[in-house]
């Protein structure tokens, strides 16, 4: 299971990352250097700063406002299926349980 990185950290990192953007050759470069001086893994940096750049509107894809709510919306749908299954599996065997050909 991941660890929770304290937002505070992720703030630090996409902003200093995002001052000294132009002295790299890459964003890649960039969020290494920084994750190496924060403790960081470098993938989680780029990936904090890529949805920075999508959240303020620098870079095309889903905001974070968006994956939240798709993520809600999937986990509702998966307990819609669940419940639908149980209704599906209880019609089936009180259905059975009615027909008078099994007395």
């Amino acid at each position: 299971m991941p660890k929770k990185i304290d937002q505070k950290v992720k703030e630090r990192c996409v902003r200093q990352v995002l001052e000294h953007l132009p002295e790299y050759p890459s964003l890649t470069a960039a969020a290494e250097s920084v994750a190496r001086r924060e403790g960081v893994g470098k993938e989680s940096v780029r990936r904090w700063v890529v949805q920075a750049q999508v959240d303020g509107g620098q870079r095309q894809g889903a905001t974070s406002e968006e994956l939240a709510e798709i993520k809600e919306l999937k986990a509702r749908v998966r307990r819609l299926e669940e419940d639908n299954e149980v209704l599906r599996r209880a019609s089936i065997f009180f259905a059975g349980e009615l027909d008078p050909r099994n007395r």
